[in-house]
């Protein structure tokens, strides 16, 4: 009886995925996704044929890297790219502290010494000071990771000195 009941399943479930199949697939997008195939093909043989003039999204991606790359080397003195990535969004390529409107993204780095900075990453780290982002970061940072930092970040006044 068990065989038997297990074969009528197997049938019905056999039967219902050659259902979904006939109808277009249940994971291929059924009409949309021909659709969407179709919107790709045209696309594609538009460029074929001949060259367009580029979007304004890309032109916009254009110029939003420009300022990026640009606002690494705005600060008239070079920091590391780990610097840039992790820090100069909320902190400023060159650690002057960013505002958002009202609300403060990330303060003031620039002017304290090194070993204050560590001892702060070493709080965000711990959990002593409570800030998400922050923690986020530095979680995964070993304590060398963190006193690079902080001796990169206290280095800024003399850095920014030497560029006058």
């Amino acid at each position: 009886m068990k065989n038997i009941i297990v074969g009528f399943f197997v049938i019905v479930i056999f039967g219902l995925a050659a259902w979904t199949a006939m109808r277009g697939g249940a994971y291929n997008g059924g009409e949309h996704g021909k659709v969407i195939a179709d919107i790709g093909n045209r696309t594609a043989t538009a460029k074929d044929s001949e060259p367009q003039e580029k979007s304004d999204r890309e032109k916009e991606n254009e110029a939003l890297n420009a300022l990026r790359e640009k606002a690494g080397n705005i600060s008239g003195f070079k920091v590391s790219d780990e610097y840039k990535s992790k820090c100069s969004s909320c902190h400023g390529v060159d650690g002057s502290g960013m505002q958002y409107g009202k609300k403060l993204m990330g303060p003031k780095l620039f002017g304290q010494s090194a070993d204050e900075i560590y001892k702060k990453l070493d709080d965000f780290k711990s959990g002593r000071k409570e800030n998400m982002v922050m923690k986020g970061l530095l979680i995964h940072m070993t304590k060398e990771d963190l006193r690079r930092f902080a001796d990169e970040i206290g280095e800024f006044p003399a850095r920014a000195k030497a560029m006058k």
